[in-house]
C-alpha cells in the first residue's frame, strides 16, 4: 500500500471537497433549524459523500468504458472542470459547476437539503468524482482501488466534523478566515488539475502518434 500516494489523493480530495468553504452555505441552509435536525443533516451529508466518492473510485472507470470514454480524454476534461472549481475558490467564490442557483433554491426544501445540493454536487461535485475516477485508473490492482476507501472515508469524517462543528468554524474563522482557507485550497486544486490535464494530453497525443 503506496501510503505517500494516498496521503496525495487524500489532500486534493479534500482542496476538492472543500468543507470548510462549505460551512457558510450549511448554516445558511440550516438556519433556524435544532440542533438534532442540523446535526441529523450532518450525519446524512457525510455518509452520502462517502458514498457517491467510493462509488465514483470503484465502478467510476467502467461506466467511462460503456460510454467509450478514453481515461486520456476524461483526465483532460475533468482537468479543466476541477481548474475552473480552483480558480474560482481562488476568488472565494462557489463555482456553478459546483452549485447553480436553480440547484440553491432547492435548500428551501429540508426533506432534500442533505442529498441536493449539500451533498451532491456542494461537496460530491463533478470535480471530486473525477479526481477519484482518475485516482483508480492510476491504481493498478483491484487491492490499489480498494485502498482508495481509505482517503474518501478521512475526507468524508471531515466533512461530518466541519458541518457538526459549523457555528464554533465560523465563529472563530470568519468569513475574511475562510475565504483564506478557500484560496489555499483553490491554489494546491489548481496544481493538480494541471498534472491531470498534462497527463491526459500525454495520453492523447501517445495515442494519435501510435
Amino acid at each position: 500500500m503506496d501510503w505517500a500516494y494516498l496521503f496525495k489523493i487524500g489532500v486534493a480530495l479534500f482542496a476538492i471537497v472543500n468543507p470548510i468553504g462549505s460551512v457558510p452555505i450549511f448554516i445558511s441552509a440550516t438556519d433556524g433549524w435544532d440542533r438534532k435536525q442540523k446535526l441529523r443533516t450532518a450525519n446524512v451529508v457525510a455518509l452520502t459523500v462517502f458514498l457517491v466518492l467510493a462509488a465514483s473510485a470503484l465502478f467510476g472507470e467502467g461506466i467511462l468504458a460503456f460510454f467509450s470514454i478514453t481515461i486520456p480524454s476524461f483526465q483532460v476534461g475533468g482537468g479543466i472542470l476541477i481548474l475552473l472549481i480552483a480558480i474560482n475558490m481562488l476568488h472565494a467564490k462557489q463555482s456553478h459547476s459546483k452549485q447553480t442557483p436553480e440547484e440553491a433554491k432547492t435548500m428551501e426544501e429540508r426533506d432534500v437539503i442533505a442529498i441536493v445540493p449539500l451533498s451532491i454536487p456542494l461537496l460530491a461535485g463533478p470535480g471530486a468524482i473525477s479526481s477519484m475516477i482518475i485516482a483508480a485508473h492510476d491504481s493498478p490492482t483491484m487491492a490499489a482501488q480498494i485502498s482508495l476507501l481509505m482517503p474518501i472515508l478521512v475526507v468524508a469524517i471531515l466533512v461530518w466534523l466541519s458541518l457538526q462543528l459549523s457555528s464554533y468554524i465560523a465563529g472563530k474563522l470568519g468569513t475574511i478566515g475562510i475565504n483564506i482557507v478557500t484560496r489555499l485550497m483553490g491554489l494546491i486544486l489548481a496544481a493538480m488539475a494541471v498534472e491531470f490535464i498534462a497527463h491526459g494530453l500525454s495520453g492523447l497525443f501517445s495515442g494519435l502518434g501510435g
